[in-house]
């Protein structure tokens, strides 16, 4: 009789496990891997931790304590890491925020036999929104010298690994963020929102993190130049809503402003929108424009990562310069104006997302990463 297998352990190592677009990625994959795999989730901030709630019942995930994953690179700590990750099958990292893992890997693989290693990447927080660090190319640099791979969602970040990280192209894994197109198709529910879309009433809106790096003041002063029927809703929460509500109140359009706070189903809310509008001063492959594509949204948003490239090509003349609320304040007065262009280019977007974008994809991806690095025990 053939003994039975022991599940996999996966360990995810995540700075935070807030409700963003790389852990609710992972929450994707989680869920539909089920009980092939058995999970631990490590969030070193223990305060963010708003994408558990997206896991699916019966999923076997843990979220144990754990040695601090950042602070001073002192011997007891980043043993006490080596320790900790070795009983695993397979570890993920995720960005900066899990470095530390990443060096202790390539420090103590051999000496504790620890497991494969898989970083992703995804992007950088304000301190690096204008320009890499050297320093911390150089950390990346050695730590991801022995990572089995290194995933990155986009061709921006695939070549800063290749330029400044030195990957080589057989490590690299680029694969594309994917959602349930389908499911962002639907139409929306008006109750799952605590605003009521009023007739004659036409919205620009943003799912996002109340953060600085999202510029949502520049959102703000870009829309106060739209006609006074169009309104400006941000789906999200965080630490900058006070600064976006004084950005609306100094502009005298705070009657025009809603932040109605975070959804957990953001599908069942998008399509509300008539435009989908982004100003974030760092990305790389928002998750949150491919869902805005999929509700057949036009898209304005400034040109930063793959956003040119990954909306339709007639889409494309609508992608803004960067830091500059006149220039995302045009394409949203000429998307006002223009309700056909509207429809068009949010058909286009629709068709573009459901070809390229969708989560079967993207999973069948990663299921065949993850599990070809895992060895037999």
């Amino acid at each position: 009789m053939a003994t039975a297998q022991p599940i996999p352990k996966v360990l995810h190592c995540h700075s935070t496990f807030g409700a963003g677009g790389k852990e609710l990625r992972a929450v994707q994959l989680i869920n539909a891997f089920g009980d092939q795999l058995h999970h631990t989730i490590i969030s070193d901030d223990r305060e963010q931790m708003g994408a558990r709630a997206y896991l699916d019942r019966g999923v076997k995930v843990d979220f144990p304590d754990f040695p601090s994953l950042t602070g001073l690179p002192m011997p007891g700590r980043l043993v006490a890491i080596a320790k900790a990750i070795a009983d695993y099958d397979l570890v993920l990292t995720y960005n900066w925020g899990a470095m530390d893992v990443v060096m202790v890997h390539t420090i103590f693989a051999d000496a504790f036999k620890l497991p494969p290693l898989i970083h992703h990447e995804d992007g950088f927080n304000e301190d690096e929104a204008h320009a890499l660090k050297p320093r911390r190319n150089w950390y990346r640099r050695i730590g991801l010298s022995r990572a089995s791979h290194v995933v990155v969602p986009s061709q921006t970040l695939e070549d800063i690994a290749q330029t400044h990280w030195k990957c080589p192209p057989l490590q690299l894994q680029r694969i594309a963020n994917g959602i349930d197109t389908r499911a962002f198709a639907r139409a929306p529910k008006r109750g799952a929102l605590r605003l009521v879309k009023r007739g004659g009433e036409y919205w620009v809106g943003t799912l996002a993190g109340l953060r600085p790096v999202k510029q949502l003041q520049l959102l703000v002063r870009a829309a106060a130049q739209m006609p006074p029927d169009w309104h400006l809703v941000i789906i999200g929460d965080g630490p900058q809503k006070d600064a976006i509500r004084a950005e609306a109140d100094a502009l005298d359009i705070s009657h025009r402003v809603h932040l109605p706070g975070a959804v957990t189903d953001p599908a069942s809310v998008i399509g509300l929108f008539d435009i989908f509008a982004l100003s974030s001063q760092s990305e790389q492959f928002p998750l949150s424009v491919v869902e805005a594509m999929a509700a057949s949204l036009p898209v304005v948003a400034p040109d930063i990562g793959d956003v040119k490239t990954m909306v339709a090509p007639p889409n494309q003349r609508f992608i803004a310069p960067s830091n500059d609320p006149d220039a995302l304040a045009a394409p949203l007065i000429e998307l006002a104006a223009n309700p056909d262009l509207r429809r068009e280019l949010g058909r286009a977007n629709r068709d573009k997302a459901r070809a390229q974008f969708d989560r079967s994809a993207m999973i069948e991806a990663y299921r065949a990463l993850y599990f070809g690095a895992i060895e037999p025990r």
